[in-house]
C-alpha cells in the first residue's frame, strides 16, 4: 500500500511542477483558506459584533443595541423558510426518476473533454436562472454520469468546477435570486425597509433587458474560461485517477413491506394533491405575465413543490429525497435569523441626534459617489468583498438594502438595477469561499481544494468585467421613487 501511494503521488507532483502561474496562484489561494478560513458561521457572528460596537461607538444606547437584535433576529423568518424551500424543491427535482433519464441522455451529448466541460457550465447557469438548488445537485450529478463514459477522458475537477458556475456568476440574475424575490414579495420585505425600497417587480430586476445583456455575458466568458483552462486529456485526472466510485448514484428501490405501506407507493395522493391544486393553478397564472406571477415566493416554492411530487410520481420516493435534501439548508436556517438581528440593529438604533449606523453608511456612500455609475462600482466591490466573508445565496441583502438603496435614492440611482448590481457582484466571491459548494462537493466525493483553482480563475477573470458592465448599464435607467403599497 505504501508503494501504491508512493506511485499515485508521482504523476501529482509532476503535475504542480508543470501547472502555470495561475494553476500555482489559485492552488496556493486554496492552502491558505483551507487552512485559516473558519466556518461562514463565525464571519457571520463576528459580523454581529462589529455592527453592535459600530453602532454603540456611533452614540447609539447599548441596551438599545441588544433590544433591536433580539427584536429582529426572528423578523426575517418567513423569508428564511421561503428561501429554505427554494432550495429544497430544486433539490427534490433533481433526484426525480425523470430527472435521472434526462442526465443519462445529456451526458451522451458532448464529444469531446473540452466540450464537455463547456456545456457542463452552461447548463449549470441557465438551471441556476430557474433555481439554484436544481442547478447545483443537477449538474454534479451530471458530472458523475459524464465521467461514467469510458470513451471521454473527462478532467473530473474541471468539470465539477464548471457544474458551480450557477452558484458562482448565475443565480443571482434569475428567479431564485433572494434580493430581487424579497424586493418583489410585500410580505417579505421587513417594516424598516419598506419605506426605503418600496416594492421592486420583476420587471425592474430580472426581467429588464440589461440584465439579459449580462446573463449573456456572463454565460460566455464562464463557456470561454472552461474552455481555455479545461486541461488536455493526458493532463486530465479523471474520477478513476483520483480515487473517486462512481457507482450508482440513485439509492436501491425501496419496496413495500406492510399493508401500511400501500399509499406511500401509491401515486393515488399525488394525483389527489395535484389536482387539488389546479384551481389555484388556474386563477393565480390566468391573469397577467406567468414571470412576475412566479415573483411571489410562496408561489414559486408552491409550483416548484408540487412539479416535484409529480415528478417523484410516488410519496415515498418523494419524501426520501426531501430528507435528502435537508443537509444543503442547514447554513441559511442557522445564519438568516442573524442577518434579522443585524437589520434591525442598522436600522433602529439612533443616536442622540436621531441618526442610525444605516444613515451613517449611506451618507458615506453617498459622498464618494458623484454619480450613479460611481455608485454602482462601489455598491460592486463593498458586497463583493462583503460576500466573501458573509456567503448568503443572496440573504444578506438584508444587512445592505437599508443604508445602499438608501443612498440610491439620495443619488437618484435606479433602485432596480441597484438590486442587480449587487446581486452581480454579491455571489462572485462563491468562487473563492466554498461555503455553497459543500452540496456539490458531498455529490463529486471531491474537497474543495480540487475544484478551487479552476472557479478562482472564473472569479479573476468575471469580476472586472461584470463590475463595469453593471456600472455602464445603471446609465440606461431612470431613476423612479419608490412604490409604497397602501395598507
Amino acid at each position: 500500500m505504501p508503494n501504491d501511494h508512493h506511485v499515485a503521488a508521482a504523476p501529482e507532483q509532476d503535475r504542480q511542477a508543470r501547472a502555470s502561474p495561475i494553476e500555482r496562484f489559485s492552488l496556493a489561494l486554496v492552502a491558505w483558506s483551507e487552512k485559516w478560513f473558519p466556518d461562514a458561521f463565525v464571519f457571520v457572528v463576528v459580523a454581529c459584533v462589529v455592527v453592535a460596537l459600530g453602532t454603540i461607538l456611533h452614540g447609539g444606547d447599548p441596551l438599545s443595541v441588544s433590544q433591536a437584535f433580539g427584536e429582529g433576529f426572528w423578523s426575517i423568518i418567513p423569508f428564511t423558510m421561503q428561501m429554505a424551500m427554494v432550495a429544497v424543491t430544486g433539490y427534490v427535482l433533481a433526484l426525480s426518476p425523470p430527472v435521472a433519464w434526462l442526465l443519462h441522455a445529456l451526458a451522451r451529448v458532448p464529444s469531446t473533454p473540452r466540450r464537455a466541460v463547456v456545456f457542463i457550465g452552461t447548463l449549470s447557469i441557465l438551471l441556476s436562472l430557474v433555481n439554484w438548488g436544481l442547478s447545483l445537485i443537477f449538474s454534479g450529478l451530471l458530472v458523475r454520469e459524464m465521467a461514467r463514459r469510458t470513451d471521454l477522458r473527462l478532467d473530473y475537477r474541471a468539470a465539477g468546477a464548471a457544474g458551480y458556475l450557477g452558484m458562482g456568476c448565475g443565480f443571482t440574475l434569475g428567479m431564485s435570486s433572494s434580493a430581487a424575490q424579497l424586493q418583489a414579495t410585500p410580505a417579505s420585505i421587513p417594516a424598516t425597509l419598506m419605506p426605503i425600497t418600496g416594492v421592486i417587480e420583476f420587471s425592474q430586476t430580472i426581467l429588464t433587458w440589461q440584465n439579459l445583456v449580462v446573463v449573456v455575458l456572463v454565460t460566455v466568458v464562464s463557456a470561454v474560461v472552461c474552455y481555455f483552462t479545461t486541461p488536455s486529456p493526458e493532463r486530465s485526472m479523471t474520477a478513476q485517477d483520483l480515487g473517486v466510485d462512481l457507482t450508482q448514484d440513485r439509492a436501491e428501490k425501496a419496496q413495500r413491506q406492510r399493508p401500511g405501506d400501500y399509499l406511500e407507493f401509491s401515486p393515488w395522493l399525488t394525483v389527489a394533491v395535484v389536482m387539488l391544486a389546479a384551481g389555484w393553478l388556474y386563477l393565480t397564472f390566468s391573469n397577467g405575465n406567468p414571470f412576475i406571477t412566479m415573483s411571489q415566493l410562496n408561489t414559486y416554492n408552491f409550483v416548484f413543490l408540487l412539479l416535484g411530487l409529480l415528478l417523484h410520481w410516488r410519496p415515498r420516493s418523494f419524501l426520501e429525497s426531501f430528507g435528502r435534501a435537508m443537509p444543503s439548508i442547514s447554513g441559511v436556517m442557522l445564519q438568516f435569523p442573524f442577518y434579522g438581528g443585524i437589520g434591525y440593529v442598522l436600522t433602529k438604533v439612533a443616536n442622540a441626534q436621531g441618526n442610525t449606523l444605516s444613515d451613517a453608511i449611506a451618507h458615506w456612500f453617498v459622498s464618494l459617489a458623484h454619480d450613479s455609475s460611481i455608485f454602482s462600482l462601489l455598491v460592486s466591490i463593498y458586497s463583493a468583498f462583503l460576500g466573501f466573508f458573509i456567503p448568503s445565496a443572496g440573504g444578506k441583502w438584508v444587512i445592505e438594502a437599508p443604508y445602499v438603496m438608501d443612498a440610491a435614492n439620495q443619488i437618484q440611482a435606479h433602485l432596480g438595477w441597484t438590486v442587480m448590481v449587487y446581486n452581480i457582484a454579491e455571489t462572485l466571491p462563491n468562487f473563492i469561499n466554498p461555503f455553497w459548494m459543500l452540496p456539490l462537493l458531498g455529490i463529486l466525493r471531491l474537497k474543495s481544494k480540487d475544484l478551487v483553482g479552476y472557479t478562482a480563475m472564473q472569479f479573476l477573470v468575471h469580476f472586472p468585467i461584470v463590475i463595469v458592465a453593471g456600472a455602464i448599464l445603471m446609465h440606461t435607467f431612470t431613476y423612479v421613487a419608490p412604490v409604497v403599497p397602501a395598507h
